[in-house]
């Protein structure tokens, strides 16, 4: 099995089943939110830094622990975001992997969603649907994988980019989020 692969069945079982959130409605979400970023990215620019500090080979075993861990930590604040706007029940797979990968693989995502106006248009997703948006997304991801090899070869400055980019990633992810969940979402269910 490929890294492609195996990266697009982690992206497949990140979305599958969102997990519990870790917080609550609250009546002023939009300050919870920012307060959940801003702790969420500080948590994985710390968790991939770390994992980014052993050099040369054994950093390139390092990769997919990285990115996993960052992914979970983002799987995690999308579940507090919906909580925190009330609309955990909204939370599925097709909400989840928009939230996740949308800034970074928006070409692979277009048949989730779309923006029209102040609502998202949300289209269910049927597992083949997430199948092939999690296959693009895999691809997408083996290759920004590869170019992170470069560095492991550097390890204080290489991890300290490593982190800076988990931060910037995990904070695109809230916004995503945020931005999902304060406006109204219309679920299209016509067939496809």
């Amino acid at each position: 099995m490929g890294s492609d692969a195996r990266l697009s069945d982690k992206v497949l079982a990140l979305v599958t089943q969102p997990p519990e959130p870790g917080c609550v409605q609250s009546p002023r979400a939009g300050d919870a939110a920012a307060r959940a970023i801003d702790s969420a990215a500080k948590k994985a620019g710390l968790a991939a830094g770390a994992l980014a500090l052993p050099p040369g080979p054994l950093g390139w075993a390092t990769i997919l622990p990285e990115m996993t861990a960052v992914w979970h930590i983002q799987r995690q604040l999308v579940a507090d975001i919906a909580a925190l706007y009330g609309r955990s029940a909204e939370l599925g797979p097709a909400q989840m992997m928009w939230c996740l990968f949308r800034h970074t693989a928006a070409q692979a995502l277009r048949d989730l969603g779309v923006r029209v106006g102040e609502r998202v248009v949300v289209r269910p997703a049927a597992q083949a649907l997430l199948q092939k948006a999690a296959s693009a997304v895999g691809v997408h991801l083996g290759k920004k994988a590869a170019g992170r090899v470069v560095s492991r070869w550097v390890p204080l400055v290489g991890a300290a980019g490593v982190g800076a980019y988990a931060y910037w990633d995990t904070r695109q992810v809230g916004r995503a989020a945020q931005q999902l969940f304060e406006r109204e979402q219309v679920v299209d269910n016509e067939a496809r």
